[in-house]
């Protein structure tokens, strides 16, 4: 089904994946890794898309009951907020654990997957500060 293919590679691509300098920007192989054309073009399990999108179709079956139950204002407020709150930002070599936005969504009462293994004093990558704050300011 060639039709059911180009619409996952179109689904998958997002626009936040081109950066401002360009499509022409090179590979940086140490922060990114080694590429793999075959996992860049098709996901490598059907549900993989639902998976990865699970937390936006969440958001939208939400803002749409509340914008049914109390009307247009609310889901408006509620996405004002969502970008207030990732605005605030820590520094990129400093881990967030983001409890606003928890808060806000109702998860904060919530203990899943990423509450217990994905701790960040032992994750295996850790960056040098200097420059992870030169390439998210763009002077690197």
């Amino acid at each position: 089904n060639s039709r059911g293919a180009a619409s996952l590679l179109k689904d998958g691509i997002s626009f936040t994946d081109v950066s401002a300098s360009g499509l022409f920007e090179g590979h940086d192989l140490l922060r990114r890794g080694f590429r793999s054309v075959k996992n860049e073009l098709l996901p490598s399990h059907p549900l993989e898309l639902t998976e990865k999108n699970f937390q936006l179709n969440q958001d939208k079956t939400n803002f749409a009951t509340l914008r049914n139950i109390q009307g247009i204002h609310a889901p408006l407020k509620l996405q004002m907020e969502f970008r207030a709150v990732k605005q605030v930002q820590r520094l990129p070599f400093l881990h967030s654990s983001n409890m606003a936005m928890d808060i806000l969504r109702g998860n904060d009462e919530c203990i899943g997957f990423e509450d217990i293994l994905n701790d960040p004093s032992q994750s295996e990558v850790m960056g040098e500060p200097h420059m992870m704050m030169e390439h998210k300011l763009g002077l690197l």
